[in-house]
Parts: structure tokens; sequence; C-alpha cells
């Protein structure tokens, strides 16, 4: 699965946070040409536009960051939207890969798929032992069919799909939509407007204790690299045939609470925060492990105060 030998990738998902700088760094290997498609070029959800897309091209990769995401709120009030669009378009985009020979993929997954209740650290053995945390079920459950989907690829006729469960992300090119969006981009926007219009409190959803693991998305694009390149033979020795996903964590967390703190003295906000007990918080705590990422020598590089800085800066441009 070495990029080296790869000539063409297909990156779905090539607009949103993490395609998009899956694109920065793969821009800077000669040795790779991307293909990337707009929905309406191919809808990924259109199963036929897909598979017309994929015989029409000779991809030798496919890397699948495309999916439907956002908060709490998005979460709750679309369900059906965050199952049903996930599975279709994992399915869509695996099958076609299998149906057109292409042995290596690239799958992103998300670190709900755990259990409201696992054991922290999380491991990967944590995937299917208990309930799923509510406000986002539907979404976890399709993030879990596709992991299950590329390891019943890889089983049946020997593919080499590979799936990464990334912690909570935020950098450049984020969705910063009031109700919609994540939480490090939610309070950027709140805090940012709140500074502009001079307003004295800014409200956050929860009671500021829950615990979160941040990873600045260029240190995900560059674990996620270095697990694709590693061999066959070298990544069968780290997986199991029905835990083949790896975490990828920062190995560090703090309150949201800390995290509204520190994002609001860097925008400059001088008024008070209150939070807002009636809201939901979501899970506690979700702390993954990274002991095989950590085993095999990877770190991440960007500390959180750089890299909400560099987020910070990269959503006044946008």
């Amino acid at each position: 699965m070495a990029l080296g030998t790869t000539k063409k990738i297909f990156l779905a998902g090539h607009a949103g946070m993490v395609g998009s700088a899956f694109y920065r760094a793969l821009a800077t290997n000669p040795e790779v040409k991307i293909f990337t498609a707009t929905k309406l070029e191919c809808n990924l959800s259109n199963q036929s536009q897909v598979n017309q897309l994929f015989k029409s091209q000779n991809f030798d990769q496919v890397i699948l960051a495309a999916a439907k995401v956002g908060g709490i709120y998005a979460n709750s009030i679309y369900p059906a939207d965050f199952i049903y669009q996930n599975l279709i378009i994992q399915a869509n985009v695996i099958n076609a890969a299998h149906l057109n020979n292409i042995n290596d993929l690239l799958f992103l997954g998300s670190s709900c798929i755990y259990p409201k209740h696992a054991a922290q650290p999380i491991q990967e053995s944590s995937l299917l032992s208990g309930s799923l945390e509510s406000t986002n079920e539907p979404y976890a459950i399709a993030k879990i069919a596709g992991i299950k989907l590329c390891e019943s690829y890889n089983r049946q006729y020997g593919r080499d799909y590979r799936s990464i469960m990334p912690t909570n992300l935020y950098g450049p090119n984020d969705n910063y939509h009031p109700e919609n969006s994540h939480v490090i981009p939610a309070l950027i926007n709140k805090f940012h407007l709140a500074k502009i219009e001079n307003r004295s409190t800014v409200s956050i959803w929860g009671n500021g204790e829950a615990h979160r693991d941040f990873m600045h998305v260029d240190d995900l694009v560059n674990a996620a690299l270095f697990i694709m390149s590693i061999s066959y033979t070298e990544y069968q020795k780290l997986i199991q045939p029905d835990c083949s996903h790896i975490n990828i964590s920062s190995g560090s967390e703090r309150t949201i609470a800390e995290t509204a703190q520190l994002i609001s003295t860097i925008i400059g906000f001088r008024g008070s925060i209150e939070f807002d007990h009636l809201k939901p918080d979501g899970t506690m705590r979700k702390m993954m492990s990274a002991s095989i990422l950590t085993e095999l020598g990877w770190r991440p590089k960007i500390d959180f105060i750089s890299g909400l800085q560099n987020t910070y800066e990269s959503y006044l441009q946008e």
C-alpha cells in the first residue's frame, strides 16, 4: 500500500476538512496523481454514478474521506440523514473499488464508534462491546458498518482495505455552521461573533466538564499516510481480521471548559463564559488509546495552542 508505487488516487470527500488536508499533503508527492470529483460530477450516494466513475478511471488506490458529519445538534435533528447517507456512500465506494479490482483503500471512521461506557483509554477491541452514545448512534452505526465492510472484503476477497479511527479533529476548512458544527469550530464561530458584536457573555452547551481528545487535521493525515505506508505483511501483524481498525489519537485530553477558555483567549473575547446545563454534554469522556501508533514510533507534531491559532487564522481567511 506504499504511496511510492501508487500512480492514481481517488480522493473521495476532497472538499471537506479531512479531504482537503489529504489533498494538501498528497499534492507534494510528484509520484501521485490525485483524482477528485464534485457532487455534480459524481454523487457518491448514487450507485450508478459511482460505478461509472470507477469504470471510466484506472484508480490504483482510494481514500474514502467523504461523509456527512456534524455535532450533537445536527446528529439529534437529522438522524436518518446521518445513517442513510453515510451507509450508502460507504457501500457504493467500497464495492466499486472491489468490482474494479482496486486492492488498496483507506476508510476514515470516527471515535464515536465506541461504546458510551468503554474503559478509558479506549482500545480498538472495545468495538461492539456495549451501547453507543444516543446523541450520535445513527452516525456511529454507519461508521461501524464501514469498518465491517472493509473487513468483509478483506476476508472474502483478500483486499487490503484499511480503517483508521480519528479522534476529535479540528483545523482549516472546517464547518463553522452555528448549529451543525463540531465543538471547536462552533466555539471559534461563537467567540469570534461575540467579539465583533461586543457581547458580554457566550453560552456553551453542557456543563463544560466533558473531556475530549483533540487533534489537528494535518496530524491526522500525517498519521494516515504513515499507516498507508506500512507493508501488507507488517500491517497484518498489527491487527486482527475482525478488529482491523487503528485508532489515531493525540494521547492527551482536556475539558470543554478549558478548550473554550483557550479559544476565547486566542480570539480576544473579553466577556464571560456561561454553561447551559439544560443542553446535552455528549459522552463525558472519550479518550482513545494510541498504543499501536505509539509502538510504531508515530507521534503528533502540532501542539494544541498552535493548532488553534492556525485554525482561527484559517477561519478569518475563509
